[in-house]
């Protein structure tokens, strides 16, 4: 797979047109079961063909578990400047439900070793809204993820998909699935506590101390071109967005014969539109119109002016100058919001 993905940075140089790179992200899978050998081999094929910025921010997903001090040191060496931890909570019930293979105190330890490891910008994930999870675990999650002092906190809901083992069991009645409301209240203490403790909510799902936002997601909310490498990987250039084969086998296969197995969405206008409305309106900065206006002629407030009156009336949303920007209110309801907002062919 390592001698794949390399084959591929050769065959797409030319993909980003020469633009410096100004992120890395090992991500998408368990990138941390790699040995940093593995890791640094991909990272000397990205320069070989790349231009990388000094300051780059390379990110690596990782599992608590694959966290030892050996691999820490090693992921120092090789150039990893940045952890995103699959955390996901701190009590061992919920992790155990989770079907996670660390428990309560590995998921503290790991923080603890990255910082004697040298790693000053880690990042940790949470889920809320777990079924059975009362308001007070939700807290203890919190306070004891801001005792570790992360220079960023990612938190999502936990979502049941259809064809998953947890949706399964919904289905059949084995699993109840959290309210919206509970889910709700989940978040609006999330952004109250993390908030007081100096976390700026930057995205509705990120929160970061100030100077320490995600270079890489920013860069996706704010619609720059990225490239993505191996199997199942998305790449956009603002003109298309294509997705590599997700089979290992036959992405192996066929990048062996000099191919990169992927399928290819051309991007209508509609498309560009409504991707700007959904990534910036989950985002501190907002949907700036103006941008809408200019660069894909459209105008958003003539064309949603009764409906932004509405949300602006009813204190989901503000207007500053051409911004339209979610308050905390709104953020509980961002992708309604901003589906409502769509441009319909």
């Amino acid at each position: 797979m390592i001698t794949a993905i390399q084959q591929e940075i050769t065959i797409r140089k030319d993909y980003l047109q020469g633009e410096h790179i100004k992120t890395l992200y090992f991500g998408g899978g368990t990138p941390s079961v790699l040995l940093a050998e593995e890791i640094k081999a991909l990272l000397d094929q990205i320069h070989r063909y790349f231009v990388v910025d000094k300051e780059a921010e390379i990110t690596l997903e990782a599992n608590p578990d694959d966290l030892t001090n050996e691999k820490l040191s090693s992921l120092r060496a090789v150039g990893i400047n940045r952890l995103s931890i699959g955390i996901q909570s701190f009590h061992t019930q919920q992790l155990q439900f989770l079907n996670r293979v660390h428990d309560a105190e590995r998921a503290s330890a790991c923080v603890v070793a990255a910082r004697a490891a040298g790693f000053d910008n880690i990042s940790i994930d949470l889920i809320y809204a777990i079924p059975d999870e009362t308001d007070l675990l939700w807290i203890q999650d919190i306070e004891q993820a801001l005792s570790l002092q992360p220079e960023h906190i990612s938190c999502y809901s936990l979502t049941i998909e259809p064809q998953t083992v947890f949706g399964k069991w919904a289905k059949h009645g084995k699993l109840k699935i959290t309210e919206d409301e509970i889910a709700a209240r989940h978040l609006e203490i999330l952004m109250d506590k993390l908030e007081a403790a100096g976390y700026e909510h930057y995205e509705v799902s990120n929160f970061a101390k100030p100077g320490y936002y995600s270079k890489h997601n920013s860069s996706y909310w704010q619609g720059e071109k990225y490239m993505g490498l191996g199997p199942s990987a998305h790449s956009y250039n603002k003109e298309t967005r294509q997705f590599n084969l997700a089979n290992n086998h036959r992405y192996m296969q066929s990048i062996r014969t000099g191919i990169v197995p992927y399928e290819k969405e051309v991007l209508s206008h509609e498309d560009k539109v409504n991707e700007y409305i959904l990534t910036s309106l989950r985002t501190s900065w907002g949907c700036n119109t103006d941008t809408l206006q200019s660069d894909l002629h459209y105008n958003l407030l003539a064309d949603q002016h009764h409906y932004i009156q509405k949300i602006i009336e009813d204190g989901y949303a503000q207007l500053d100058a051409a911004t339209l920007i979610l308050t905390k209110k709104g953020k509980l309801l961002a992708d309604k919001i901003a589906s409502d907002l769509f441009l319909i062919a």
